[in-house]
């Protein structure tokens, strides 16, 4: 009789644990937006991407991010609407000139990505491209924009995963950077 009841509470406590684990989920704690990296405190993977065709900025590689200067490392790429949200801001650092932004045109077209920064402007002191995606799987990348902070070792301190807006910008980038700096 016993063992009968317990056959019918059965589904009712999986029901309870998988409701229980989703509401943890969405507690006030749990940010959506902040996926978490392996990569975080970890050197930046070793990769070298060829320069953007018919631009004369240089291409990207580990040993850019090894200077002893803390820079940022943005994911593009011409099809990405949020993508051309973020592209006033970094414009706007850029021309500040506070930290060196490199980015990674990635999944992208080269004459595509061209025309783009033609049409927005270039932010980027240099400019790799992965075509396959190959450089952005190993950095962890799940989708553009992406961008990451590196300090002068080439260690990754910090990725925003999505657009960056000007909240994130002044209250977690810039600050980070300035930090890194010290």
């Amino acid at each position: 009789m016993i063992a009968r009841r317990l056959i019918y509470l059965a589904p009712v406590l999986v029901f309870a644990v998988v409701a229980g684990y989703f509401l943890w989920g969405l507690g006030p704690d749990r940010n959506p937006r902040e996926l978490p990296s392996v990569m975080i405190d970890k050197p930046a993977p070793e990769f070298t991407a060829d320069p953007l065709a018919g631009m004369s900025v240089p291409g990207l590689s580990t040993a850019d991010l090894r200077t002893g200067q803390v820079s940022l490392v943005n994911v593009f790429a011409s099809w990405c609407i949020p993508c051309r949200a973020e592209h006033p801001l970094l414009m706007n650092l850029a021309q500040r000139g506070e930290v060196a932004i490199f980015g990674l045109n990635y999944k992208n077209k080269p004459a595509e990505a061209l025309a783009w920064l033609e049409e927005l402007g270039n932010p980027y002191g240099r400019i790799g491209t992965d075509e396959s995606g190959r450089i952005g799987i190993d950095w962890g990348v799940s989708g553009v924009p992406e961008t990451f902070v590196v300090d002068g070792a080439g260690r990754i301190r910090y990725r925003h995963w999505g657009p960056i807006d000007r909240d994130a910008m002044e209250s977690i980038i810039l600050p980070l950077i300035e930090e890194l700096r010290g």
